[in-house]
Formats: structure tokens, C-alpha cells, sequence
């Protein structure tokens, strides 16, 4: 029986293989440069010849791939639908504006169906020293600014994903803060998805590029205002120069009909800081990646991630911290909240280079689940290969306090606010770190309200 499921497993994915292969071939880009072809074309080959992974490749263990691999496969996927200036199919796109701050809040850039939507953005009030525009809009303008570094930094060699984002992305967004540019408002980017006309992929793109002693804060969001089903495939590369800082949140709450892949690939320079802040509440199978690359002395990196699943959710967290260079800091805390029949997973990667002294990394993982059903697989890895360094990672798995939710509740406090007040003391230390407060404050209410439904379900 097991043969058989394997052998259907590969056929499928040997189909869905051969449907992305006819879906690039029919793009056209004779319009870039000849760099970003020849990028993409790389990509391709890459794709077609590493093919998607499966349970038997050790970064996918825990995930069974297929899923993403097989939505091509239905009679009704649209590779790249039409969505321009807010509307989908002629129609007004509603519902997207919980997804918007505010604009006294943020600046934001908007996409619909992958398309850049110029009514529900608003960059009037970019801050000086910021450029932040589509990179459909730079590659017609000024391409040189995207040449040394949009698709160098993700490897298309070693992750399928990244190669066929690369080999298929129409838009996306290039961000470039200017050497000493200190911008304090907060930049949203915001993509979201509909497929009411049957099941459809998009795949963002994201360059973010930080000048010597710049600051930024950027909001990276993914929604949708519906239950559809279709798959986002988003690759985000940030390059930071010497002393640059950047703060980093994205927020997956996409429907929970759909499929999520992401990576982002960080590089850092010399004194450079990045701090980033993961929420992910949506998708029905959802993949991230996030790795970077200390390779300038002295830098530091925070990947912190906080993820909430219910029902039959999986979300899967992979980070790697790659210590290049001696004398760097990283840090991450991920913690989960998992309910119903839902599936976590976690796996860190430390690597400490040869030469790389003075390293100083810590990592935690912790899981907390509210059901008998909801499982957590976490696997921490260390590869150390010097001798002058501290680090360490732990991971804790566990349930509610029974001693500690019988306490409030002898103090009169109702069974779902005692729950609620435990559940938000868990997730604070991630939500405490958000500086964005019109983020933090949708956050916390987000996630005591997905809480409430699961309750209530």
C-alpha cells in the first residue's frame, strides 16, 4: 500500500512539474534587461532540474510538499490572473480595509492579485532619502538600480521555491534607503489575493536595500478578504549596509484555504542590525523560510516569530543564522499556539564558520497546545566549526497552567478570560517587541479573536 501512495506521490508531482515547465515557457519578459532573462533563466533550469521537493529531502521531513506542488493541477488554476488598480475581473476588490493602516500611520505600496493597485496605495508622503515603488515601475526607469542585487541574494540552486518565483514574478516592490536616510514612518507593503474565479498562484517579490547608517521600519503583509484558494509564493531579499538598521514584520493572514511559501534572505554588512517580527495566523499549509548572512563584523540579527494554528492548519517555521565573519550576534524566539488537529514545526539552524570568533547566538523554540490533537515537531541544529563562542538554543513544549488558570478563576474570573490571560502572557514577549503600535494593537486583537472562534468551534 505504501509503494502504491508513493508511486501516485511522484506521479503527481512529476504532473505538476511538467504544468509549472509549460507555464514558464508561455511567459514572456523581452521586455527586461538582459541580466533579470538571464536570472530568470537560470531559474528555470534550476527549477526543472532540482523539481519539487518531498518528504524525503531532510528540509521537508515535516511537510509534505505536495500540496503546494498539486494546485496547478486543477481544472480551474489561473497562473497569473489579471487584477490592475484595485479590481479583479472589472470588479471593485472589497473588503481590504482591515488590511490597511491607516494613512497617517504608514506609507503603503498595495498589491492585488500580484498586480500593483495604485488606488489603495498611498507613497504621497514617502520619507525623504526612500525610494519604494514596484519594480515593474524601476525595470522600465531606472534598471540599474535593481541590477546588483534583485535575485542574487535568494539561491534558486537549493530551493525550488525561490527558483520558481524568480523564474515567473511580474512585480513586486524595490525599497533603497539612502546612505544616512533615518526614516521613522513605517512603510506597509500589502499583497493581497482573491481566485473567486477558481484557484490561482502569485508570487511577490521583495528588495529591500538599506545605505550606509539608514533606518527603516517596513510592514510586509499578506491577506485576503476572502476563503479562497490559491497559493502565494513570495521571495523577499534585504541587503543591509554598514550600520544600516531595519525593523522587519510581516503578518501571514491569508485565507485558510490557502497555500503560503516564503523566504526571505538577509545579508548584512559591517555594524549592520536587522530585527525581524513573524505573525503567521493564516494559510491551511504554510512554509517559511528565513535565513541570513552575518558577513559584515559586529552585525546582529533578531528573527523573532509567533504563530497561531487551528483546526487541521500546519505552519512551518525554518530559520537558519549564518555566521560568516567573527564578532556577530543572533537571536530568535519562536512560539507557537496550536489548537484543534493543527501541526507546528520548527527547525533553527546556527552555523558558526571557520574563524568566526566571538559568535554569540541564541535560539528558543516554544509550543504551547490547547488540544490533545495538536502536535509539534522542533528540531534545533547547531554546526559550530570554531572555538571562541556562545551558543545556545532550548526548546520547551507544553500546556496551559492548570494551577495557575484554577487561580483566576477562584478570583471570579471567567473560564475564556482566565484562558485568554495565559494564551496573551505567552505570546506577549514576541507582540511586546512590535514597536509598529497600530500593528501591535491589531495583532493582540487578532489573535484573541481567532482564539475565541476556535473556542467557540
Amino acid at each position: 500500500m505504501s509503494t502504491q501512495i508513493a508511486s501516485r506521490s511522484t506521479n503527481r508531482t512529476a504532473a505538476a512539474q511538467a504544468r509549472w515547465s509549460e507555464i514558464i515557457s508561455q511567459l514572456s519578459f523581452a521586455s527586461e534587461p538582459a541580466w533579470l532573462q538571464a536570472r530568470r533563466e537560470t531559474a528555470r533550469v534550476a527549477f526543472e532540474r532540482a523539481g519539487f521537493p518531498t518528504t524525503r529531502d531532510e528540509e521537508w521531513k515535516y511537510l509534505d510538499p505536495m500540496p503546494l506542488a498539486n494546485i496547478v493541477l486543477a481544472d480551474d488554476f489561473q497562473s497569473f490572473g489579471q487584477a490592475q488598480n484595485g479590481k479583479q475581473d472589472g470588479k471593485e476588490v472589497s473588503g481590504v480595509e482591515p488590511f490597511l493602516f491607516d494613512a497617517e500611520t504608514c506609507c503603503r505600496l498595495v498589491f492585488v492579485n500580484g498586480e500593483y493597485s495604485k488606488e489603495l496605495s498611498c507613497i504621497c508622503d514617502i520619507p525623504e532619502g526612500m525610494i519604494a515603488k514596484p519594480i515593474s515601475e524601476i525595470l522600465r526607469t531606472r534598471p540599474e538600480l535593481l541590477e546588483k542585487h534583485l535575485a542574487t541574494q535568494a539561491d534558486v540552486e537549493t530551493n525550488a521555491f525561490v527558483a520558481l518565483n524568480t523564474a515567473t514574478f511580474k512585480d513586486g516592490v524595490f525599497v533603497q534607503i539612502a546612505d544616512e536616510a533615518v526614516c521613522t514612518r513605517p512603510l506597509q507593503l500589502l499583497f493581497i489575493t482573491t481566485a473567486e474565479a477558481g484557484p490561482r498562484a502569485v508570487a511577490p517579490r521583495v528588495l529591500i536595500v538599506a545605505g550606509a547608517s539608514s533606518e527603516a521600519t517596513i510592514v510586509e503583509s499578506y491577506a485576503s478578504p476572502a476563503h479562497d484558494v490559491y497559493l502565494t509564493n513570495a521571495v523577499t531579499e534585504v541587503v543591509l549596509g554598514p550600520n544600516a538598521k531595519i525593523d522587519h514584520y510581516k503578518k501571514q493572514g491569508e485565507s485558510e484555504n490557502a497555500l503560503h511559501v516564503a523566504t526571505m534572505q538577509v545579508q548584512t554588512s559591517r555594524d549592520a542590525k536587522f530585527f525581524s517580527h513573524a505573525f503567521a495566523f493564516g494559510s491551511r499549509v504554510a512554509r517559511s523560510d528565513a535565513n541570513a548572512v552575518m558577513g559584515g563584523e559586529n552585525s546582529e540579527v533578531t528573527l523573532n516569530g509567533l504563530y497561531l494554528g487551528r483546526g487541521e492548519q500546519i505552519i512551518d517555521n525554518h530559520t537558519s543564522m549564518d555566521h560568516a565573519v567573527p564578532h556577530c550576534r543572533s537571536y530568535e524566539i519562536y512560539s507557537g499556539i496550536l489548537d484543534g488537529k493543527s501541526r507546528g514545526v520548527f527547525n533553527g539552524k546556527i552555523f558558526v564558520r571557520l574563524d568566526a570568533q566571538k559568535t554569540d547566538a541564541k535560539q528558543t523554540n516554544r509550543a504551547l497546545l490547547l488540544s490533545r490533537e495538536a502536535e509539534i515537531d522542533t528540531k534545533p541544529q547547531l554546526e559550530i566549526f570554531a572555538d571562541d563562542v556562545k551558543c545556545t538554543h532550548g526548546a520547551t513544549i507544553g500546556q496551559l497552567d492548570e494551577k495557575a488558570l484554577f487561580y483566576l478563576r477562584a478570583r471570579g474570573i471567567a473560564e475564556e478570560d482566565a484562558r485568554d490571560i495565559l494564551i496573551a502572557a505567552f505570546a506577549s514577549d514576541i507582540l511586546n517587541n512590535v514597536k509598529v503600535e497600530a500593528l501591535r494593537a491589531r495583532l493582540q486583537k487578532e489573535l484573541l479573536a481567532r482564539l475565541r472562534r476556535t473556542i467557540d468551534d
